[in-house]
Protein backbone atom coordinates (compact mmCIF):
# COMPACT_ATOMS: atom_id res chain seq x y z
CA UNK A 1 0.00 0.00 0.00
CA UNK A 2 1.27 3.61 -0.45
CA UNK A 3 -0.33 6.31 1.88
CA UNK A 4 -1.09 9.28 0.00
CA UNK A 5 -0.91 13.02 1.18
CA UNK A 6 -3.06 15.54 -1.14
CA UNK A 7 -3.56 19.06 -0.88
CA UNK A 8 -6.37 20.30 -2.75
CA UNK A 9 -8.32 23.74 -2.95
CA UNK A 10 -11.65 23.38 -1.34
CA UNK A 11 -13.15 24.72 -4.62
CA UNK A 12 -12.00 20.95 -6.19
CA UNK A 13 -12.05 18.93 -3.13
CA UNK A 14 -15.24 17.24 -4.31
CA UNK A 15 -13.68 16.77 -7.92
CA UNK A 16 -10.85 14.67 -6.00
CA UNK A 17 -13.20 13.06 -4.19
CA UNK A 18 -15.25 12.14 -7.04
CA UNK A 19 -11.68 10.16 -8.50
CA UNK A 20 -11.06 8.23 -5.27
CA UNK A 21 -13.90 7.16 -4.92
CA UNK A 22 -14.01 5.98 -9.13
CA UNK A 23 -10.49 4.42 -8.61
CA UNK A 24 -10.35 0.87 -7.69
CA UNK A 25 -7.69 0.13 -4.56
CA UNK A 26 -8.23 3.16 -2.91
CA UNK A 27 -9.50 3.47 0.45
CA UNK A 28 -8.90 4.68 4.03
CA UNK A 29 -10.05 8.44 2.72
CA UNK A 30 -9.70 11.18 5.54
CA UNK A 31 -10.82 14.79 4.69
CA UNK A 32 -9.52 17.53 6.57
CA UNK A 33 -10.94 20.66 5.52
CA UNK A 34 -9.01 23.69 5.38
CA UNK A 35 -6.01 21.83 7.47
CA UNK A 36 -3.62 23.00 4.15
CA UNK A 37 -1.88 26.18 5.07
CA UNK A 38 1.18 25.97 2.09
CA UNK A 39 -0.26 25.27 -0.23
CA UNK A 40 -3.86 26.79 1.19
CA UNK A 41 -6.75 24.15 0.71
CA UNK A 42 -8.00 21.11 2.09
CA UNK A 43 -5.81 17.85 3.46
CA UNK A 44 -7.23 14.48 1.81
CA UNK A 45 -5.30 11.36 3.18
CA UNK A 46 -6.01 7.80 1.92
CA UNK A 47 -4.67 4.79 1.09
CA UNK A 48 -3.96 2.94 -2.27
CA UNK A 49 -2.51 -0.35 -3.65
CA UNK A 50 0.54 0.39 -5.50
CA UNK A 51 -1.26 -0.67 -8.51
CA UNK A 52 -3.73 1.81 -8.51
CA UNK A 53 -0.90 4.65 -8.10
CA UNK A 54 -0.79 5.51 -11.65
CA UNK A 55 -4.56 6.07 -12.13
CA UNK A 56 -4.56 8.56 -9.02
CA UNK A 57 -2.09 10.69 -9.93
CA UNK A 58 -2.55 10.46 -13.58
CA UNK A 59 -5.93 11.70 -13.12
CA UNK A 60 -5.18 14.18 -10.14
CA UNK A 61 -1.96 15.52 -12.13
CA UNK A 62 -3.44 18.88 -11.86
CA UNK A 63 -3.24 19.21 -8.11
CA UNK A 64 0.77 19.21 -9.08
CA UNK A 65 0.11 22.76 -10.13
CA UNK A 66 -2.64 23.84 -7.67
CA UNK A 67 -2.53 21.98 -5.04
CA UNK A 68 0.16 19.08 -3.56
CA UNK A 69 1.02 15.16 -4.19
CA UNK A 70 2.84 13.60 -1.67
CA UNK A 71 3.11 9.84 -1.85
CA UNK A 72 5.19 7.03 1.07
CA UNK A 73 5.38 3.58 1.22
CA UNK A 74 3.50 1.31 3.82
CA UNK A 75 5.37 -0.88 6.19
CA UNK A 76 2.37 -2.23 7.98
CA UNK A 77 -1.07 -2.13 7.59
CA UNK A 78 -3.51 -4.08 9.74
CA UNK A 79 -7.20 -3.29 8.05
CA UNK A 80 -9.38 -5.40 6.47
CA UNK A 81 -10.74 -2.69 3.61
CA UNK A 82 -7.18 -1.97 3.04
CA UNK A 83 -6.36 -5.49 2.53
CA UNK A 84 -9.76 -5.65 0.30
CA UNK A 85 -8.29 -2.84 -1.55
CA UNK A 86 -5.08 -4.66 -2.87
CA UNK A 87 -7.71 -7.49 -3.93
CA UNK A 88 -10.07 -4.90 -5.66
CA UNK A 89 -6.92 -3.26 -7.87
CA UNK A 90 -5.95 -5.07 -11.05
CA UNK A 91 -2.96 -7.25 -11.13
CA UNK A 92 0.03 -7.52 -8.19
CA UNK A 93 1.73 -5.11 -6.45
CA UNK A 94 5.41 -6.05 -7.14
CA UNK A 95 4.38 -5.83 -10.89
CA UNK A 96 3.31 -2.19 -10.84
CA UNK A 97 5.35 0.61 -11.75
CA UNK A 98 4.69 3.76 -10.14
CA UNK A 99 6.17 6.22 -13.37
CA UNK A 100 6.13 9.22 -11.39
CA UNK A 101 8.33 7.72 -8.92
CA UNK A 102 10.35 6.43 -11.71
CA UNK A 103 10.49 9.66 -13.40
CA UNK A 104 11.67 11.58 -9.90
CA UNK A 105 14.01 8.33 -8.66
CA UNK A 106 15.74 8.33 -12.63
CA UNK A 107 16.01 12.57 -12.10
CA UNK A 108 18.38 12.33 -9.00
CA UNK A 109 20.23 9.26 -10.18
CA UNK A 110 21.44 11.47 -13.43
CA UNK A 111 22.97 14.44 -11.71
CA UNK A 112 26.97 14.34 -10.75
CA UNK A 113 27.30 14.98 -7.06
CA UNK A 114 29.75 14.81 -4.60
CA UNK A 115 28.73 11.50 -2.83
CA UNK A 116 27.91 9.57 -6.26
CA UNK A 117 32.30 10.81 -7.80
CA UNK A 118 33.32 9.51 -4.02
CA UNK A 119 31.59 6.23 -4.44
CA UNK A 120 32.73 6.15 -7.99
CA UNK A 121 36.75 6.48 -6.95
CA UNK A 122 36.55 4.31 -4.09
CA UNK A 123 34.85 1.73 -6.30
CA UNK A 124 37.04 1.65 -9.21
CA UNK A 125 40.16 1.99 -6.68
CA UNK A 126 39.34 -1.25 -5.05
CA UNK A 127 39.08 -2.95 -8.29
CA UNK A 128 42.41 -1.46 -9.11
CA UNK A 129 43.98 -2.85 -6.24
CA UNK A 130 41.93 -6.20 -6.68
CA UNK A 131 43.34 -6.08 -10.47
CA UNK A 132 47.12 -6.00 -9.13
CA UNK A 133 46.04 -8.27 -5.60
CA UNK A 134 44.39 -11.10 -7.97
CA UNK A 135 41.59 -10.78 -5.94
CA UNK A 136 38.04 -11.65 -6.93
CA UNK A 137 36.51 -10.66 -3.53
CA UNK A 138 37.91 -7.04 -4.33
CA UNK A 139 36.46 -6.66 -7.20
CA UNK A 140 33.06 -8.18 -5.82
CA UNK A 141 33.48 -4.77 -3.43
CA UNK A 142 33.90 -2.81 -6.33
CA UNK A 143 30.77 -3.75 -8.01
CA UNK A 144 28.61 -3.46 -5.08
CA UNK A 145 30.03 0.10 -4.13
CA UNK A 146 29.51 1.14 -7.84
CA UNK A 147 26.84 3.73 -8.35
CA UNK A 148 26.77 4.02 -12.02
CA UNK A 149 23.40 1.46 -12.34
CA UNK A 150 21.37 4.65 -11.50
CA UNK A 151 22.17 6.59 -14.53
CA UNK A 152 21.83 3.76 -16.58
CA UNK A 153 18.42 3.59 -15.75
CA UNK A 154 17.64 6.82 -16.37
CA UNK A 155 19.30 6.51 -19.91
CA UNK A 156 16.68 3.31 -20.27
CA UNK A 157 13.72 6.12 -18.87
CA UNK A 158 15.25 8.70 -21.03
CA UNK A 159 14.82 6.34 -24.06
CA UNK A 160 11.71 5.31 -23.60
CA UNK A 161 9.97 8.66 -22.93
CA UNK A 162 12.48 9.97 -25.69
CA UNK A 163 13.61 12.60 -23.03
CA UNK A 164 16.82 14.12 -25.35
CA UNK A 165 17.89 16.21 -22.07
CA UNK A 166 17.26 13.21 -19.62
CA UNK A 167 19.35 11.31 -22.24
CA UNK A 168 22.14 13.80 -22.54
CA UNK A 169 22.17 14.66 -18.52
CA UNK A 170 22.92 10.53 -17.79
CA UNK A 171 24.92 9.78 -20.32
CA UNK A 172 27.18 13.21 -19.12
CA UNK A 173 26.80 11.79 -15.48
CA UNK A 174 27.82 8.10 -16.67
CA UNK A 175 30.96 9.29 -18.51
CA UNK A 176 32.44 11.57 -15.53
CA UNK A 177 31.51 8.98 -13.32
CA UNK A 178 34.52 6.65 -15.26
CA UNK A 179 36.37 9.31 -16.30
CA UNK A 180 36.90 11.01 -12.68
CA UNK A 181 37.60 7.44 -11.07
CA UNK A 182 39.94 5.88 -13.88
CA UNK A 183 41.94 9.26 -14.14
CA UNK A 184 42.35 8.89 -9.95
CA UNK A 185 42.82 5.09 -10.04
CA UNK A 186 45.48 5.42 -12.95
CA UNK A 187 47.22 8.46 -10.73
CA UNK A 188 47.97 6.45 -7.76
CA UNK A 189 48.80 2.86 -9.80
CA UNK A 190 51.43 5.75 -11.73
CA UNK A 191 52.38 6.61 -8.62
CA UNK A 192 53.02 3.01 -7.20
CA UNK A 193 54.50 2.00 -10.65
CA UNK A 194 57.35 4.75 -9.87
CA UNK A 195 57.63 3.49 -6.35
CA UNK A 196 58.79 0.18 -7.68
CA UNK A 197 55.58 -1.25 -5.29
CA UNK A 198 54.27 -2.81 -9.17
CA UNK A 199 55.48 -4.18 -12.59
CA UNK A 200 54.13 -5.78 -15.74
CA UNK A 201 54.43 -8.77 -13.99
CA UNK A 202 51.21 -7.51 -11.47
CA UNK A 203 48.75 -8.29 -15.13
CA UNK A 204 50.27 -11.64 -15.96
CA UNK A 205 49.97 -12.92 -12.95
CA UNK A 206 46.15 -12.22 -12.17
CA UNK A 207 44.33 -14.95 -13.62
CA UNK A 208 41.39 -15.07 -11.73
CA UNK A 209 40.67 -11.38 -12.69
CA UNK A 210 41.08 -11.92 -16.46
CA UNK A 211 37.41 -12.36 -17.57
CA UNK A 212 37.68 -8.62 -16.90
CA UNK A 213 39.34 -8.23 -20.60
CA UNK A 214 38.24 -11.07 -22.47
CA UNK A 215 34.74 -9.71 -23.49
CA UNK A 216 32.51 -12.78 -25.28
CA UNK A 217 29.14 -13.44 -26.43
CA UNK A 218 28.94 -14.39 -22.66
CA UNK A 219 29.78 -10.57 -21.70
CA UNK A 220 26.59 -9.57 -23.57
CA UNK A 221 24.40 -12.34 -22.21
CA UNK A 222 24.91 -11.23 -18.64
CA UNK A 223 24.85 -7.65 -19.56
CA UNK A 224 21.39 -8.26 -20.83
CA UNK A 225 20.42 -10.10 -17.91
CA UNK A 226 21.83 -8.01 -15.52
CA UNK A 227 19.96 -5.04 -17.21
CA UNK A 228 16.72 -6.73 -17.14
CA UNK A 229 17.00 -7.26 -13.58
CA UNK A 230 18.61 -4.07 -12.61
CA UNK A 231 15.16 -2.16 -14.62
CA UNK A 232 12.84 -4.49 -12.28
CA UNK A 233 14.04 -4.56 -9.08
CA UNK A 234 14.20 -0.59 -9.25
CA UNK A 235 10.70 -0.37 -10.78
CA UNK A 236 8.95 -2.98 -8.30
CA UNK A 237 11.68 -2.09 -5.28
CA UNK A 238 13.73 -4.74 -4.55
CA UNK A 239 16.99 -3.37 -3.65
CA UNK A 240 18.38 -6.52 -2.92
CA UNK A 241 17.90 -7.85 -6.27
CA UNK A 242 19.85 -4.79 -7.30
CA UNK A 243 22.83 -5.97 -5.37
CA UNK A 244 22.82 -8.78 -7.62
CA UNK A 245 22.94 -6.85 -10.73
CA UNK A 246 25.93 -5.21 -9.14
CA UNK A 247 27.82 -8.28 -8.76
CA UNK A 248 26.81 -9.73 -12.11
CA UNK A 249 28.36 -6.85 -14.59
CA UNK A 250 31.84 -6.17 -14.62
CA UNK A 251 31.29 -2.42 -15.63
CA UNK A 252 33.52 -0.79 -12.20
CA UNK A 253 35.82 -3.44 -12.70
CA UNK A 254 36.63 -3.10 -16.06
CA UNK A 255 37.24 0.92 -15.33
CA UNK A 256 39.58 0.18 -12.89
CA UNK A 257 41.46 -2.65 -14.98
CA UNK A 258 41.97 0.02 -17.32
CA UNK A 259 43.67 2.58 -15.19
CA UNK A 260 46.13 -0.06 -13.85
CA UNK A 261 46.83 -1.11 -17.68
CA UNK A 262 47.16 2.53 -18.74
CA UNK A 263 49.68 3.39 -15.56
CA UNK A 264 51.86 0.20 -17.06
CA UNK A 265 51.34 0.93 -20.54
CA UNK A 266 50.13 -2.24 -21.02
CA UNK A 267 47.38 -0.96 -24.83
CA UNK A 268 46.46 -4.45 -24.73
CA UNK A 269 44.82 -4.90 -21.77
CA UNK A 270 43.45 -1.24 -22.23
CA UNK A 271 41.79 -2.72 -25.06
CA UNK A 272 40.19 -5.28 -23.36
CA UNK A 273 39.03 -4.00 -20.23
CA UNK A 274 37.65 -0.66 -22.49
CA UNK A 275 36.07 -3.24 -24.73
CA UNK A 276 34.03 -5.31 -21.78
CA UNK A 277 32.92 -1.62 -19.98
CA UNK A 278 31.15 -0.91 -23.47
CA UNK A 279 29.83 -4.53 -24.00
CA UNK A 280 28.36 -4.45 -20.19
CA UNK A 281 26.81 -0.90 -20.73
CA UNK A 282 25.58 -1.32 -24.08
CA UNK A 283 23.72 -4.60 -22.98
CA UNK A 284 22.17 -3.07 -20.22
CA UNK A 285 20.91 -0.09 -21.63
CA UNK A 286 19.16 -2.15 -24.67
CA UNK A 287 17.55 -4.61 -21.58
CA UNK A 288 16.89 -1.99 -19.81
CA UNK A 289 14.58 -0.13 -22.02
CA UNK A 290 13.32 -3.35 -23.63
CA UNK A 291 12.09 -3.98 -19.94
CA UNK A 292 10.38 -0.81 -19.27
CA UNK A 293 8.42 -0.98 -22.69
CA UNK A 294 7.17 -4.66 -21.80
CA UNK A 295 5.92 -3.46 -18.64
CA UNK A 296 4.11 -0.63 -19.96
CA UNK A 297 3.03 -2.12 -22.90
CA UNK A 298 1.65 -5.57 -21.69
CA UNK A 299 1.27 -5.60 -18.38
CA UNK A 300 -2.07 -3.91 -17.56
CA UNK A 301 -1.92 -2.55 -15.18
CA UNK A 302 1.44 -0.63 -15.28
CA UNK A 303 1.05 2.57 -16.89
CA UNK A 304 -2.87 2.35 -17.13
CA UNK A 305 -4.19 6.18 -17.51
CA UNK A 306 -0.82 7.36 -16.47
CA UNK A 307 0.48 10.79 -16.36
CA UNK A 308 4.09 10.16 -18.04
Amino acid sequence: MLHLRLISPAARTDEVMAVLEDCPGVTNVVVLAGAGRVPRGDVILCDAARESANEVIGRLGWLKDEGSIAAERVDLSLSKVADDAVEEAPGDPDDAVIWEELAQRVSADSRVTWAYLTFFVIATMLSGIGVLQNSPILMVGAMVLGPEFGAIAAICFGLLNRHGHLIVTSLRTLVTGFLVGIVVTFACALAAYLLGWIDDGNLRSNAEVQFIVKPDRWSLIVALLAGAAGVLSITAGKSSALIGVFISVTTVPAAGYAAVALALADWKEVAGSVSQLAVNILGMVIAGTVTLQIQRRFWPQVGRRSSV
